[in-house]
């Protein structure tokens, strides 16, 4: 499933992997997209901004509709 099929419906997030590799920037959409640590949850609305973020760092987290 593409990222635009998530486009405007809730979408929770799910974080995978440590953050200990991650770029300053990576970890800093991960720490946006309202995640703190492996296997922490966050409902977000996928806007195009949310979206954004969950692309830079789709090797981190899970998505489910």
């Amino acid at each position: 499933m593409s990222l635009s099929e998530y486009l405007n419906k809730e979408v929770t997030l799910k974080q995978l992997k440590s953050g200990g590799k991650m770029t300053k920037k990576q970890y800093a959409n991960v720490i946006g997209l309202g995640l703190r640590g492996i296997n922490s949850e966050s409902k977000l609305l996928a806007t195009q901004s949310v979206l954004g973020m969950i692309k830079k760092v789709k090797h981190v987290v899970e998505i489910k509709a």
